[in-house]
């Protein structure tokens, strides 16, 4: 409105005060009403779009620190990761008493060579027929030329002296056709393609520059798969430990398969992985993978509501509490949100003290000196964002609450499953183990873009379960890999004997 129009609006709206005033009292309550009225439409309307606005300020600052966006969504705009933990007064690296990784020389090498003193550097004399006092040496590691092998199985075929019947010693177990990719061969091709993700066109490049062998993409795939099948029964093994597990982290994580949404379900503990695909994210899901069902044990998990509907003990994952409460402080200033932060790393710390010393739980007067402190906090958390008014217009609906309102009533409702790593020990502090074992599949779909058919995504699955278990395990990946094809699973054997 310019400056002309609003001078308008005032003589109009003094004009209808003066006539108002002239044609009696009920034509000035009228008056008095409709501006009332006008005034609290502007004033709600004020307020939507102030929250709007505030809303669209506060989308321009989330990114992975304070929020729960990966980041990789950072894009170029990378800033310096912020510390929550206090600062250590020990320097950085390796500690006193750290035994260090260096390249130690060995005792046996495979091979010496001897470089000769020729002539005197000062008087030229010929020095080939003195013998050396002492020498000097050093050792260079290396890979010879990686040769391929073909070995040629014959059995015998031998006629009965007595009856004639023509005898046919048998092949080795695995030796089916007349020419055939050994277990280790194949063992790299999962290797490379499954675990670290490499195309299965270069992965069939890889196999010809580095042991001049011919593997086409197709065979790369088939060989996948062909894993898959036989590694069945070390997963399913993996799946019924998770069921009786005491503590497990439960994750997810879209994926795309053939461009449709699909979910990649991953189930985890410090020595076991489990993935499992599936269209759905929620129950239905969850109820068809069948651990979640029968669980007993603690479920941590990021608070999506599928999980709350299974009776199993639950802990929360404080890392998604830390990048709201970081939202809070740094956007907001809400000074409780710091304190919060503050409180949530001592409170761990504590426990990793009492761990290392030994203990499996914490006195009962600081268990209940901490909780008294949360309790303090949250109801800071409050004051400080006070539920929504409800006033005005009508709408359908739940009456929206600001992102400070929702997590301390989140934090207040659940202080039982936030603290549960508090109170026992065998719980973390966070999901970030869960996390981590579905971090490579993002990287896999960064890589590949899309699963080309569900049974793909599900044989990939399968494999991650098996390699992902092994490395927890400390088992070698290629030598894991190569036992299930020559028929007798390594990682099944050490799980049924753990």
């Amino acid at each position: 409105m310019g400056e002309a129009d609003q001078k308008q609006s005032h003589v109009i709206s003094l004009k209808a005060i003066l006539n108002a005033c002239k044609a009696g009292p009920q034509a000035v309550i009228s008056l008095i009403s409709f501006l009332t009225d006008t005034i609290g439409r502007l004033t709600r309307e004020n307020d939507t779009l102030r929250q709007r606005n505030q809303e669209l300020e506060a989308k321009l600052h989330v990114d992975s620190h304070n929020s729960s966006k990966p980041p990789s969504s950072d894009g170029l705009r990378k800033r310096r990761p912020q510390q929550k933990r206090k600062k250590s007064k020990r320097k950085s690296g390796a500690q006193i008493g750290h035994p260090g990784h260096t390249l130690d020389m060995v005792d046996n090498p495979d091979r010496y060579i001897i470089h000769r003193v020729g002539f005197c550097e000062v008087c030229g004399e010929d020095l080939s027929k003195h013998p050396a006092q002492e020498h000097d040496r050093r050792q260079v590691f290396d890979v010879k030329p990686i040769i391929r092998e073909v070995t040629e199985h014959w059995v015998e075929i031998t006629p009965c002296g007595t009856c004639g019947h023509t005898n046919v010693a048998a092949y080795p177990q695995g030796v089916t056709g007349k020419t055939q990719y050994g277990a280790r061969l194949k063992s790299f091709a999962v290797y490379f393609s499954s675990y670290n993700l490499i195309p299965f066109r270069r992965t069939a490049e890889l196999f010809e520059d580095l042991f001049g062998v011919s593997f086409s993409e197709g065979t790369v795939v088939n060989t996948v798969h062909a894993f898959a099948r036989k590694a069945e029964p070390t997963v399913e093994q993996i799946k019924e430990l998770l069921k009786a597990a005491e503590v497990a982290g439960f994750d997810e994580t879209g994926i795309r398969i053939n461009a449709t949404l699909y979910w990649m379900h991953g189930v985890g503990t410090e020595g076991l992985t489990y993935y499992a695909v599936h269209e759905k994210r929620g129950q239905k899901a969850m109820d068809a993978i069948g651990i979640l069902p029968v669980f007993k044990g603690s479920a941590i998990h990021d608070g999506f509501q599928s999980y709350w509907k299974y009776s199993c003990l639950h802990g929360l994952c404080n890392a998604h509490h830390l990048r709201e409460l970081t939202f809070l402080w740094e956007e907001e200033k809400q000074g409780w949100a710091k304190r919060m932060i503050r409180f949530l790393v001592e409170a761990k710390e504590l426990v990793e003290k009492a761990k290392a010393k030994g203990r499996t739980k914490l006195a009962e007067k600081i268990e209940e000196e901490l909780k008294n402190r949360y309790r303090q906090l949250i109801g800071q958390g409050m004051k400080k964002n006070p539920p929504p008014v409800v006033g005005g217009e009508k709408k359908r609906g739940r009456v929206k609450k600001s992102k400070g309102r929702n997590l301390v009533e989140r934090l207040e409702r659940y202080e039982q499953e936030t603290l549960r790593f508090i109170s026992d020990f065998r719980v973390p502090f966070d999901n970030n183990g869960s996390e981590r074992d579905l971090r490579m599949i993002k990287v896999q779909q960064k890589i590949s873009g899309t699963f080309r058919s569900v049974a793909g995504a599900i044989a990939f699955s399968v494999v991650r379960s098996y390699i992902s278990t092994a490395r927890k395990q400390g088992l070698n990946v290629i030598d894991s890999i190569s036992s299930v094809f020559k028929g007798h699973s390594l990682l099944l054997s050490v799980l049924q004997n753990s």
